[in-house]
């Protein structure tokens, strides 16, 4: 990517687009225009980039706004992401909103002669039981994971959009598929988001309830979304008791599943490191990593470590540092038992990951932390509503 070309980061305000900005700001290109649905990141307001607003379902608001822009490059983040919970009580918004925006973008972009485009599926695609780690080659070799099936299809079918366009078409639409992220400006919602953040925000309120610290936990549930009324009754028991903290009884945090799964994690800074990475490969590393049909049409993004949702839990309640006890409800789904990526394809192409996982959670932890008291700033960037 020439430095002075626009690039188009669709998502811009949720966490992987956010990284993707920082990412991109950091080696310097700056022709930078960036879509958001609901709200702008203060991180953003501060910088130089283009923020439109544009609903990405609307297949005519998409095309105006690319016939307007006219981006040279594209990275396609924008996606309705969440974890098992969210996974199984909204399918059907998964599946429809997931292969809206994507078709809508896709077909935008091949129409008005995009240069490149970077599509970022999940590793849900992969089947339920596939061989560990899992390779590119075991898409489609066996059944979804039910609790995210529709997702997981909603991904696939983006892999073979691209693959598809550029095989009828020419076109030049990469893929790649990250293990599980997170990091600054991760969804926190107790009850939509992924297993890291969601353990990040369990840990953080029972610490802070443990004090007696009532204001705190008023403070957190207007940052980062409602408390879930049997946990913040749980958190609120110890208010009407005349000591400032709870006693040991209520010094629990109570999680899904049994806590044996296994699980991969990739910062999300290390994940836009790797899609800026890739979207620069040379046109003959594209014809051979993506364009040829005897190798699959995607890269696996990851770590190449995993580790139980127990230890991860216990380095979550570290680092917070919570003392009480961790508890696992086994009436609730575990998902898939194991999800580890192969990323020796990525890792031969020469990028390796900097972040490691106890790094991570404590700069996650103390982005989350700094959001108390974060005093946005006057907006000073171009902002504007496409209708």
């Amino acid at each position: 990517m020439n430095k002075s070309e626009k690039i188009l980061i669709t998502g811009a305000s949720g966490m992987v687009g956010s990284a993707l900005v920082r990412n991109l700001l950091k080696k310097g290109y700056t022709n930078l225009v960036g879509t958001y649905h609901s709200k702008i990141l203060a991180e953003q307001k501060r910088s130089p980039l283009k923020m439109v607003r544009v609903d990405l379902q609307n297949q005519d608001a998409v095309n105006r706004f690319f016939a307007s822009e006219r981006p040279e490059h594209i990275f396609l983040a924008a996606a309705k992401v969440g974890g098992i919970h969210a996974n199984n009580t909204y399918p059907a918004q998964f599946i429809y909103e997931n292969l809206t925006i994507q078709s809508n973008v896709i077909h935008a972009a091949y129409q008005n002669d995009v240069n490149r485009l970077l599509f970022l599926g999940s590793s849900c695609i992969y089947p339920k039981l596939a061989p560990q780690p899992m390779k590119e080659e075991h898409l489609l070799t066996g059944l979804l994971e039910p609790t995210n099936e529709p997702y997981a299809i909603a991904k696939i079918a983006g892999i073979k959009m691209c693959e598809a366009y550029n095989r009828q078409y020419g076109t030049r639409f990469l893929s790649v598929m990250p293990t599980n992220l997170y990091g600054p400006n991760d969804n926190f919602d107790l009850e939509n988001s992924h297993v890291l953040p969601a353990l990040i925000r369990k840990f953080h309120l029972a610490k802070i309830a443990e004090t007696g610290d009532w204001d705190g936990i008023e403070n957190d549930e207007a940052l980062f979304g409602p408390i879930p009324d049997d946990l913040k009754q749980s958190l609120l028991s110890g208010k009407k008791s005349q000591h400032s903290a709870l006693s040991t009884q209520h010094s629990i945090v109570s999680l899904w599943g049994s806590g044996l799964p296994r699980r991969e994690f990739l910062h999300v800074d290390d994940m836009a490191d790797a899609c800026v990475f890739v979207m620069n490969f040379k046109d003959k590393v594209v014809a051979r990593e993506f364009l040829d049909a005897s190798k699959p049409c995607f890269i696996n993004v990851g770590s190449g470590t995993d580790c139980t949702v127990s230890e991860l839990a216990r380095l979550v309640q570290e680092t917070v540092g919570f003392k009480g006890e961790i508890v696992f409800d086994t009436s609730r789904p575990d998902g898939t038992p194991l999800k580890l990526l192969d990323v020796s394809r990525l890792t031969a192409l020469g990028w390796r990951p900097s972040i490691g996982l106890a790094q991570g959670i404590q700069d996650t932890y103390r982005w989350y932390i700094d959001q108390y008291e974060y005093a946005l700033p006057p907006s000073s960037i171009y902002l504007r509503t496409l209708t």
